[in-house]
């Protein structure tokens, strides 16, 4: 098991709307969920600029993880989420 932490300002709500929309069909393509969510994360050390929301994603594997990233079917998607705002996602595990 591997996990992404998503960090998200979002500045256009209705390209969100949009990705949101299309979100749960490209993470279950890979077999991924999400674990964890806050529209309101609450910092408890550290200046750096604090997300609008973040998410913590579960994928079974490294190379799924990557491959939910990279699928071409899936650029419009991640564009959305892209256009929706500010976006930072890291692997752990």
């Amino acid at each position: 098991m591997i996990y992404a932490v998503v960090q998200l300002t979002v500045t256009d709500p209705e390209a969100f709307k949009a990705y949101a929309q299309k979100a749960g069909a490209a993470l279950a393509k890979y077999n991924a969920k999400p674990e964890a969510m806050s529209a309101e994360p609450t910092r408890i050390e550290g200046d750096s600029p604090l997300p609008g929301r973040v998410v913590l994603l579960s994928f079974p594997d490294k190379d799924a993880a990557l491959g939910w990233i990279n699928d071409p079917e899936l650029q419009e998607t991640h564009a959305l989420r892209r256009d929706s705002g500010t976006c930072d996602i890291t692997l752990i595990g």
